[in-house]
């Protein structure tokens, strides 16, 4: 008998007709013989409805106050899973995050998971019940209820896989697994059937939006087996097909088979370049520019510092666009005339296009073919920055579509 967890997404409890297709499937895994964990996601668009209530009332929301309003979309969704295996005569509890309860520190709207304590969890486990817990919350020391932030239901259920020493970590979600890039874009994109936790690691962070980044930390940090895959399936299908579809997110060391160079592409429309001017070539110039950035809590991408002529340079960096103008405010106000820069500049019309894999780590040549196939397309690219296992590029916005689609065939990515 394995510990299993499941975690299902807003769309998937998006109707009561949703909720009754979760509660047969997770009664499937449950007469197979399995321990079930269930942690749900509220239900499509409740989130977004009480943050609007919120913000009706008062513009800034207090966020302890956010917080515990937040945190009741999810609570109406483990009831109404409970009642829907109830009502299949399976026996099920449901859970808030305080209850367990979840621990957590005191960041509201953004808490951190500190700990959590499985003894109830398993004992209601050891008495043959399914049990539900809600996603995207916890409790502080003081026992105020907390939440993780948009997507935190992923790091909820990691963590609680974590705690439990689960076997694995099911994401059900309305996607089948994980791309070689966005079918949308490229529609000869494969669905991988694994993918190592560094590898998702950085297409989470550069613009997948299948799993939330910290969900995929965590699992990493902890080794929890995780798999993506769809709820939208029929929920009857065989367990032995379901155990073994979506994408598997795995330890590099666990593959005995050699991974493929590049495993995906990933991309971000949401980046804007600036650039600080006729900047003083002197020591700890980077950190007079980009500290009074960071203490704005603006976060920074790529960094280009250009060679130095007669004692002057640029110093170009990307933010997220919705920080652009913050952060362009912040430059002009606190640094430019104390630096003695000459000026600045920026573009909004910009985006990042990554190539991904593991396989980087003993192959040559990725880069060069990287920036032939853009130069074939006549796309020029602006700032390039690369770790072990990923390269990016900043390009014209304009030519993002395509340099995804010549680059995933480049480097053969249709091909199992």
């Amino acid at each position: 008998m394995a510990l299993i967890v499941h975690k299902y997404g807003g769309t998937s409890m998006g109707s009561t007709e949703r909720i009754k297709n979760v509660a047969k499937r997770v009664a499937k895994w449950h007469d197979a013989g399995h321990q079930i964990v269930v942690v749900p996601s509220a239900m499509s668009g409740e989130t977004n409805r009480l943050i609007a209530l919120a913000k009706d009332i008062m513009p800034q929301p207090d966020p302890r106050e956010l917080d515990m309003l937040a945190s009741t979309g999810e609570q109406v969704s483990v009831a109404l899973l409970s009642m829907a295996l109830q009502s299949i005569g399976k026996q099920a509890v449901s859970y808030a995050g305080w209850q367990v309860p979840i621990k957590t520190d005191s960041a509201y709207t953004k808490a951190r998971i500190q700990s959590i304590d499985d003894q109830r969890v398993r004992r209601d486990l050891g008495e043959g019940k399914i049990v539900i817990i809600t996603g995207f919350q916890g409790v502080d020391d003081r026992g105020n209820i907390t939440t993780l932030g948009r997507g935190g239901s992923d790091t909820s259920a990691v963590a609680v896989a974590a705690a439990l020493k689960a076997q694995e970590c099911l994401i059900y979600t309305d996607v089948d697994g994980v791309y070689t890039t966005d079918p949308r874009v490229v529609t000869e994109a494969r669905r991988l059937k694994t993918v190592t936790f560094e590898e998702m690691l950085e297409l989470a962070s550069l613009g997948s939006k299948v799993l939330q980044i910290r969900s995929v930390e965590f699992a990493g940090n902890y080794k929890v087996p995780t798999r993506v895959l769809s709820s939208l399936t029929d929920p009857l299908m065989s367990l032995e097909e379901e155990a073994n579809s979506g994408t598997l997110i795995s330890f590099e060391e666990d593959t005995h088979m050699e991974q493929a160079v590049i495993s995906g592409i990933a991309f971000n429309r949401d980046e804007a370049k600036i650039t600080v001017l006729g900047v003083p070539d002197k020591p700890g110039i980077a950190y007079q520019i980009l500290g009074p950035v960071a203490d704005a809590n603006i976060e920074v991408d790529m960094i280009i510092q250009n060679q130095s002529v007669d004692g002057k340079t640029d110093f170009t960096f990307t933010v997220p666009r919705g920080e652009y103008a913050k952060a362009m405010d912040v430059l002009n106000k606190s640094v430019r005339e104390h630096i003695g820069a000459g000026s600045i500049v920026g573009d909004t019309k910009v985006s990042k296009v990554s190539v991904v894999g593991v396989g980087m780590r003993s192959h040559v040549g990725i880069a060069s073919q990287m920036f032939r196939t853009l130069s074939e397309e006549g796309i020029n690219i602006q700032m390039i920055s690369t770790s072990e296992i990923k390269i990016s590029v900043l390009i014209d916005e304009k030519y993002m579509e395509l340099a995804v689609r010549a680059l995933h065939k480049a480097f053969d990515l249709e091909k199992a």
